[in-house]
């Protein structure tokens, strides 16, 4: 009968030895774990538990071991827990950026001529794109053809806080093309948006108008917006355009490869 009760001490002292644990040991366990594990659930468990979550080695730690650490970095990165949820959520916020899903999470918001249409790699008097992973692209007609995508930021992780405080850089990438025999005009715009989607800050360079008998080319055009103002809730990106000779078919600007990720810039 003694043994339960000797086997319950045994547990006990076992169970008040995690927290007896040195604090690089309690670093390197808790650091395997997910990120939303330790701040959901560990940081309540005690004031101990709270103190080594909230180390700037834990997060450097899970930053080595997933592959986010630079040498370099060590005097730029003033937040390594900031540091590390970014790169955790970095990822290309455009769904469906290659045409791979048909016109799936595009709005149409223009789709004038003969309407917009996709096409394979390299296409009639095109050129194939630098990255090998592409394989289609979005084409525009005779009339205007503009698509666009609404983000919000809070559904893909990024909490207000996060965009408030930290601002992170946005960074905005698209490729556009035209095919050799006609000429074309390419647009894009980028917004960050309020909760009330007014306006915050606004990316709208000025139109290219490409010639015909051109290169037929595939060109990136690329934007990083940073120090916008607090409140930043959605991003609107769109982009299209129209061939400028007024042919019936599909000779307008090509576009694919979209991205839209949000910092840290370093990665």
């Amino acid at each position: 009968s003694r043994a339960p009760a000797a086997r319950q001490r045994s547990y006990r002292s076992v169970m008040t030895t995690i927290c007896d644990l040195p604090e690089d040991v309690l670093v390197e366990l808790l650091s395997l774990l997910p990120a939303q594990d330790l701040i959901c659930t560990c940081r309540l468990v005690s004031t101990q538990w709270r103190y080594v979550v909230d180390l700037t080695t834990l997060w450097k730690r899970k930053c080595q071991r997933e592959g986010f650490y630079v040498q370099n970095l060590d005097r730029s990165i003033s937040d390594w827990k900031t540091f590390y949820m970014l790169c955790n959520l970095k990822r290309n916020l455009i769904k469906n950026p290659c045409a791979e899903e048909n016109f799936q999470h595009w709005k149409l918001d223009n789709n004038d001529g003969d309407k917009w249409k996709i096409e394979d790699m390299p296409g009639p008097h095109g050129r194939e794109m630098p990255d090998p992973k592409v394989h289609k692209y979005f084409v525009t007609s005779y009339g205007p053809c503009f698509k666009s995508q609404l983000i919000t930021l809070q559904k893909e992780g990024y909490w207000n806080q996060l965009m408030d405080e930290k601002r992170p850089e946005i960074v905005v990438k698209d490729w556009y093309a035209a095919r050799f025999d006609c000429g074309c005009r390419y647009e894009l715009r980028v917004r960050l948006l309020s909760e009330d989607y007014i306006v915050l800050d606004d990316f709208h360079p000025e139109p290219v108008v490409i010639e015909q008998w051109n290169d037929a080319m595939w060109r990136e055009i690329s934007h990083t917006f940073q120090n916008y103002p607090a409140g930043v809730r959605y991003i609107w990106f769109q982009h299209g355009g129209q061939d400028t000779q007024f042919w019936a078919g599909w000779y307008g600007i090509r576009v694919t490869n979209s991205s839209i990720t949000i910092g840290p810039l370093t990665l």
